[in-house]
């Protein structure tokens, strides 16, 4: 695209790696710094209610860059392939004239249909999305580009691995918060953001799409000084969770696999025996929000660099995580849960020409799956028919739709095709059952099991998630109503990609999809507040 600089449409598209939203808005919000990403919200819409629609990493972003319920692409697990020809951001915005560059990973496993069985391609669940320009490999498994910077720069390792274990000052046995082997100015935050402001520059003469995304604080919880002790273990809030984990796995036969998965010790190397202690417990906790703080300050350098550059009037910028992280909530560690920790993330988007909506919050529900149809939108291009995610422009406008989603729904996939998880050994599931979805509305979570297990039903009136009132005779109305409201969402959202199309002696015909926002829409818009 050559450029005018009335027409210039620049694109930043950040995600951060397992970044809770609480960590801006909620319970963890006054416990960590992240001046950035508040000074980005001044300027910016805040979508307070906004989910993935799926866990963990790869699938979670197969869904944002292809606008697709987890039900439509399949991309189910890390490992699992996204069909090659299902329509994406990068291959959208190709349409509309970009370039969509990549810096960092989308952990896109590659159909394998279409490639030989030796192509490295299909040798790794890290690949990036087809469509992307990959401008600078930062994998979490691979990471070449940065390991040869280290190595360029004299610092020594045996093993790729030991970037990620902490080392201690003194040269005795490392403890859990002892700093990372390299400084905060080589650390792979600083690394990708210098390569991304390196490469910039060049692509001001025309309208530019970047994709950045940031790892940490995505664990092994290790990092550099000063953030690996930047916050006080013993200042911080203490986990939301029963005191003991038997009644947490009291709540529901799900539970009791869900705390063994993934421990404290899961979320680092070097300590295999780290017990679950309250204090090594807050020791994560501290090292995580280090992690957030690193990031929040890299990005600070991204925003200046477009202030700096007087491209900031014309650069939509779209800022979320792909997910939560438990974080000793519920004594559970990592996503694979029902637990809005590890659903629940942030979304901030500064839209050029919308400072009269700066520093606003919107509470409609939002899904990880609008961001792509907002991006399209907001360059002109049509948003194809298979994307289930509706644009939010017209609620960065403040013009929310009568007709809006009233629910948000989400699912995780927790059995493997290869070697049985710990959910299917303890439950007895098979991989087709071992699926759970999860529904949201404005006072109920409702959590239903493709296997034989009975419901979770959360009251945000009452107790929340920390009370399963599923057999509560007095709420078996609402079970009812939203264990219907979930069978309609999978028969209204079953994919679209060809639904629409006819063919016809004339040749073939396509009706334009309808959406959350549209007119014609027809959605379950009755508020439910029994």
């Amino acid at each position: 695209m050559s450029k005018d600089i009335a027409q210039t449409k620049n694109v930043l598209f950040i995600l951060i790696d397992q970044l809770r939203a609480d960590c801006l808005t909620g319970a963890l919000a006054a416990h960590v710094a992240l001046p950035n990403l508040r000074d980005l919200m001044s300027q910016s819409v805040t979508f307070e209610q906004n989910y993935t629609v799926v866990n963990p990493c790869g699938p979670s972003r197969a869904s944002i860059l292809t606008g697709q319920y987890a039900m439509n692409h399949r991309s189910i697990r890390n490992g699992t392939p996204l069909r090659h020809d299902i329509p994406t951001l990068p291959g959208e915005m190709r349409k509309a004239g970009y370039v969509p560059m990549l810096f960092g990973y989308t952990d896109t496993s590659r159909d394998p249909r279409v490639h030989h069985p030796m192509d490295p391609a299909i040798r790794t669940y890290e690949q990036h999305m087809e469509g992307f320009q990959e401008m600078l490999e930062m994998r979490l498994e691979m990471s070449y580009p940065w390991r040869a910077d280290l190595l360029a720069k004299g610092y020594k390792f045996d093993d790729y691995w030991d970037l990620h274990k902490p080392v201690s000052p003194t040269g005795g046995a490392a403890r859990l918060n002892d700093p990372a082997l390299y400084t905060a100015q080589d650390s792979d935050t600083a690394f990708l953001t210098d390569r991304f402001l390196a490469t910039l520059p060049a692509y001001s003469d025309q309208s530019w799409f970047a994709h950045l995304t940031y790892i940490r604080p995505h664990p092994p919880l290790v990092a550099p000084a000063p953030y690996n002790a930047m916050y006080d273990p013993a200042k911080l809030p203490p986990p939301l969770r029963h005191d003991r984990v038997a009644d947490e796995c009291a709540i529901h036969p799900f539970f009791g696999p869900t705390t063994q998965a993934y421990t404290p010790a899961s979320t680092v190397l070097s300590f295999p025996d780290l017990e679950p202690t309250d204090e090594n417990i807050q020791t994560l906790r501290a090292l995580y929000l280090g992690l957030a703080s690193e990031v929040d300050t890299h990005i600070g350098r991204v925003m200046q660099f477009l202030r700096d550059s007087e491209q900031e009037d014309n650069t939509l910028v779209v800022l979320s995580a792909d997910h939560g992280e438990m974080l000793g909530d519920r004594h559970s560690w990592g996503k694979f849960t029902t637990y809005d920790a590890a659903y629940k993330t942030p979304l901030i988007i500064r839209m050029p020409g919308n400072a009269a909506r700066a520093g606003s919050v919107v509470q409609d529900i939002t899904e990880s799956i609008d961001l792509t149809p907002t991006i399209l939108d907001w360059v002109g291009q049509a948003v194809p028919n298979s994307m289930d995610g509706a644009s939010l422009v017209p609620l960065l406008r403040s013009e929310p739709p009568a007709n809006w989603r009233q629910y948000s729904y989400s699912e995780l996939d927790f059995g493997d095709p290869e070697v049985p998880t710990i959910w299917q050994n303890m439950l007895g599931t098979s991989v087709a059952e071992s699926n759970l979805a999860i529904l949201r509305d404005g006072r109920f979570t409702l959590v239903e099991f493709a296997a034989n297990l009975p419901p979770l039903l959360f009251d945000h009136k009452g107790a929340g998630e920390m009370e399963n009132v599923a057999q509560d005779p007095q709420r078996q109305g609402d079970l009812m109503r939203l264990t219907r409201q979930m069978l309609r969402h999978r028969m209204r959202y079953a994919d679209q990609t060809l639904s629409l199309h006819s063919i016809t002696a004339q040749g073939p015909r396509q009706q334009k999809r309808q959406r959350p926002g549209d007119a014609c829409f027809q959605s379950d818009s009755r508020r439910h507040s029994p």
